[in-house]
């Protein structure tokens, strides 16, 4: 008998991951075909949010990060929760905080995917029109926007 997952408390993190070519490293759903994002997660119990960021990105690609790799925006938004993935929160639970973080990893980067189907690289602008959550595609467009500043 397979254990039920805890309860997802409604704060998470979304990591960008990057390469110094300016290409963002994006993930397809197991659960949504189709639904590219970059890393994302909730914070579990007793957990900061870089070492949430830090985990996240090891379980869903395999790549582990020092923390100094980790650049943490020191941002974050709040949106409504997909009613299809509700069932995941506490009854009534309908809004989630997610906080930005982002990293540079080489493009040759091997990576392991547990939680997805599929994996690749996409030019900025492509990645931020391919992602289906709207504040990846805001993070996407305001880590663009830094470099033609």
């Amino acid at each position: 008998m397979k254990a039920e997952k805890p309860l997802k408390r409604p704060v998470s993190v979304l990591v960008l991951l990057h390469d110094d070519d300016r290409r963002v490293l994006l993930l397809e759903r197991a659960d949504r075909a189709g639904f590219w994002q970059s890393v994302t997660g909730s914070v579990e119990d007793n957990e900061t949010l870089p070492e949430t960021a830090l985990r996240e990105v090891w379980e869903e690609t395999g790549i582990r990060l020092p923390e100094t790799a980790l650049r943490n925006w020191h941002y974050n938004t709040e949106y409504e929760i997909y009613p299809h993935w509700r069932h995941r929160y506490p009854q009534g639970v309908t809004r989630n905080t997610e906080h930005w973080f982002s990293a540079c990893i080489s493009g040759g980067v091997q990576v392991q995917l547990s939680e997805h189907t599929a994996w690749r690289w996409f030019d900025a602008a492509t990645a931020a029109q391919t992602v289906f959550s709207p504040s990846n595609k805001a993070m996407i467009l305001k880590w663009v926007a830094e470099f033609d500043a």
